[in-house]
């Protein structure tokens, strides 16, 4: 049957015909999603792979309604974590303080090697954990790693959490010391980074630095942000029951943000910062994963950025769930996205 004659033209008639009339006997909407197994992928390490094939959270449909109750679970998780950082600090060859600055509690990390590009350059960290996870020497493990695998001195700061303080508290104290760093450091040599509720308060900080007229930093780094606390984006839902460590948009994360946001608008850019004017952000490089809960969170923010001429960067590492870049130093992946980061505030700081 050659090309264009009148059978064949006729068939694919026919077919187009079939093909509508099937498209408008299905309901339009939400999509329905068969059950599904997922394989634990092999094309990442084997260390990965470990993290990849855990079980969900145990903890994943806590569901804290005070400051008291997160705090309870938040110490019981914290001692834990504090037993696994004289080891850490010992791998990544760095040295840590508890200080104040300006009154707020922080962490100074110092490399036994600075290289000189670095001397006059610093780091100030917001860790993650949903606004009431990790709390004092618990929430450095991702400073400590920076410090020593980036080779930066890092200023962590433990800022207030429920009960002790609520929103705007975690974002006035990472605001308090940032102040503190540039009245003796050029904005230009300073970055910020952080994870989950520190990669929002990364964002958050810029768009308060703006609304304070204050200068902005070098570039910052923000992991796979909580940019949208109020449940938007496709990735809430598609990852549902696939991310292992968030597992859930209506899981113990969004309880423990109530908890902190206090009664405040969930959309106010000072909690939800995708919705706020990010014109004149300095250099930008997010991380996420393609099973990450907030996947969409990271990408939303990237697109906002790039529609707007800022220089930002995506790095989406296959089949980890949300932060797992920086579950263990040891593991190849966290290298390769710890020096990511580390080329790209490279590559921006001072410039």
């Amino acid at each position: 049957m050659k090309s264009g004659s009148p059978a064949l033209l006729a068939l694919a008639a026919a077919l187009a015909v079939s093909g509508m009339a099937l498209a408008q006997s299905q309901e339009a909407g939400p999509r329905h999603v068969p059950a599904k197994v997922l394989a634990v992928p092999t094309d990442v390490s084997p260390e990965m792979q470990e993290i990849i094939a855990r079980p969900l959270n145990p903890a994943w449909n806590d569901q804290w309604k005070t400051g008291e109750e997160a705090r309870r679970y938040a110490d019981k998780q914290a001692a834990a974590v504090v037993k696994t950082i004289p080891p850490l600090l010992q791998r990544m060859r760095v040295k840590m303080e508890a200080s104040t600055m300006d009154g707020v509690r922080v962490h100074v990390i110092t490399p036994d090697e600075v290289p000189g590009q670095n001397r006059n350059r610093v780091l100030v960290h917001v860790h993650g954990g949903c606004y009431v996870l990790f709390p004092g020497e618990s929430g450095t493990t991702e400073a400590i790693m920076m410090a020593g695998l980036g080779h930066f001195k890092v200023i962590a700061v433990d800022y207030r959490m429920p009960p002790e303080a609520y929103f705007p508290a975690a974002l006035d104290d990472a605001m308090t010391v940032y102040k503190a760093v540039i009245k003796n450091a050029n904005p230009k040599n300073v970055g910020i980074f952080g994870t989950s509720a520190g990669g929002a308060l990364t964002l958050e900080m810029v768009l308060k630095a703006k609304q304070d007229g204050l200068p902005m930093p070098g570039a910052i780094s923000s992991g796979t942000p909580m940019s949208d606390v109020t449940k938007t984006g496709d990735s809430f839902y598609a990852n549902e029951k696939v991310d292992n460590v968030l597992v859930s948009p209506n899981g113990f994360c969004h309880a423990a943000t109530l908890i902190y946001a206090h009664g405040h608008d969930l959309q106010d850019p000072l909690l939800s910062p995708v919705y706020g004017d990010m014109h004149g952000f300095p250099p930008t490089i997010l991380i996420t994963g393609t099973r990450d809960l907030l996947l969409s969170n990271t990408v939303r923010v990237h697109r906002k950025l790039r529609e707007l001429g800022i220089d930002a960067a995506l790095n989406v590492f296959e089949a980890q769930s949300h932060a797992q870049y920086t579950s263990d130093d040891r593991v190849p992946e966290t290298k390769e996205a710890f020096g990511e980061i580390t080329e790209f505030f490279n590559a921006h700081l001072g410039k």
